[in-house]
């Protein structure tokens, strides 16, 4: 049934229904949209995929953003995908539980997948807001998605009946790599719990060595951070050979450089499951032991909230019970 032009100017509505009465509902009620001016056609959702409306978020959206590499690195990985042929109005919040569902059986980390579903999200959100498109359903929404998985909580171990120190045996092994600057950024890491694109943007004009300060100036969360530097770590700064980095950074080295010394240190050293990022974790539990408070922490590390500090915690319990008595 095609609903007559009651409001001029506005595209011919067709749709089939197998009742007339269904049809009639249908005619009056877009007749009635279109006289008040709040009807807004679905013809471009209609025609567009998910795989084009990426595209035109990854060039008009995502260059505006922080993580602008890692998101369009997903929606390359999107584009890929089977779910991205669908046009934005059939997408619907079934599929999108489905593909979820298979990116589950696949052993994709619930992060991930929350990442990648934010995208779409995203899209859908900015296609009504901002391509015209308002009447847009996002599928997205109401849809579960998976719990995160428990936090990590490998520290570097030291057993002296069994004549173990990971941290003695992996800094031994870092020494003896071919890259001078992996030993200094291991030992900031692990006194400072700098993340390492913090460490390895960090520039040598920030870092004060009279009042023991690093600044850092663009962080993860999108602010700057003055990071206290402890006698080790400025003792690692100072030892650090001289950086040639035409743009005055302190580790002339790329993350895939540094990645692959430190997974050949560690390797070496026979430490097993063992991350570099886990030294941000080992950091953060120094820093509990050594009496300072949750803000205290927070302001060192970076971390935003209380529930991300709230796993350390436990490592406190031995002192809060001496404190009652």
């Amino acid at each position: 049934m095609a609903c007559p032009d009651s409001a001029p100017g506005e595209p011919t509505q067709t749709r089939t229904f197998k009742k007339h009465s269904d049809a009639l509902a249908w005619s009056q009620e877009i007749e009635g949209k279109m006289d008040k001016r709040t009807f807004v056609p679905l013809g471009e959702a209609e025609k567009t995929t998910l795989h084009v409306a990426l595209g035109w978020y990854l060039r008009e959206v995502t260059p505006r953003k922080k993580g602008a590499k890692q998101e369009s690195n997903r929606i390359d990985l999107l584009q890929r995908m089977k779910l991205s042929e669908k046009t934005l109005t059939r997408l619907r919040s079934a599929d999108i539980a489905s593909w979820r569902d298979d990116l589950v059986s696949m052993g994709k980390a619930p992060t991930t997948i929350r990442n990648m579903v934010t995208i779409i999200s995203q899209v859908y959100e900015t296609a009504k807001f901002e391509w015209g498109m308002e009447r847009l359903h996002n599928p997205v929404k109401g849809v579960p998605m998976p719990k995160h998985r428990p936090g990590r909580d490998r520290r570097l171990i030291k057993d002296r009946d069994k004549d173990k120190d990971e941290e003695v045996q992996l800094l031994e092994a870092c020494k003896a790599s071919s890259s001078h600057w992996v030993t200094p950024i291991v030992i900031l890491a692990i006194e400072t719990g700098m993340r390492l694109g913090e460490i390895l943007t960090l520039k040598r004009a920030n870092i004060d060595y009279k009042t023991s300060v690093a600044h850092l100036p663009d962080t993860k969360n999108g602010t700057a951070r003055d990071v206290p530097l402890s006698t080790r770590a400025l003792e690692a700064l100072k030892a650090a050979p001289a950086s040639t980095d035409k743009e005055g950074g302190a580790f002339p080295m790329t993350t895939h450089s540094f990645e692959h010394h430190f997974k050949k240190a560690r390797i070496a050293a026979e430490i097993e499951n063992l991350r570099f990022h886990d030294l941000r974790h080992e950091a953060t539990s120094r820093l509990f032991e050594r009496g300072l408070d949750i803000m205290e922490v927070g302001h060192i590390t970076g971390h935003k909230t209380l529930d991300m500090l709230r796993r350390y915690t436990h490592l406190k319990a031995s002192d809060l019970a001496k404190k009652l008595g």
